[in-house]
């Protein structure tokens, strides 16, 4: 099994069941998720928009490789209604984001998967949830 951690944003519609419906397909299609952040409210990043998103971050175990995973996110974002990444290389509003933060301690760097993401450092509504995450790991705190 593999130790992977998501990140999970929204910031159309009913943004905590989106988040909640992403968490559950997680769950149904990555695996079973052992521990979830808080939910936090956080301004867009990286352009302009007057909907501020919900953001969260879960750890889960895989079967799955990196490629199966990116895979099977893709496919959550699909579901929820998700239909494309960017627009002319530029961040728009969305029903769901979901990304892969940490897959073990793998590196990848392909076109269009890069482990550990690259940006996440530079994004406060990435590092808090994931450092939520990880405290209540070490802690043994109750999980998801």
């Amino acid at each position: 099994m593999h130790h992977v951690y998501l990140s999970l944003g929204s910031n159309m519609g009913n943004r905590k069941w989106n988040i909640r419906h992403a968490v559950e397909r997680i769950g149904q299609l990555i695996g079973p998720v052992g521990c979830q952040s808080s939910l936090y409210e956080t301004k867009p990043w990286g352009f302009e928009s007057p909907n501020d998103f919900i953001n969260a971050c879960v750890s889960c175990s895989t079967k799955l490789s990196p490629r199966q995973t990116l895979k099977a996110t893709q496919q959550i974002e699909r579901e929820l209604g998700r239909v494309r990444k960017t627009k002319d290389g530029m961040y728009e509003d969305r029903i769901i984001d979901v990304d892969i933060l940490l897959y073990d301690d793998l590196s990848v760097n392909e076109p269009d998967l890069k482990i550990p993401h690259p940006l996440m450092e530079e994004r406060d509504f990435v590092m808090k949830p994931l450092q939520e995450v990880l405290k209540k790991e070490r802690d043994g705190a109750p999980t998801a």
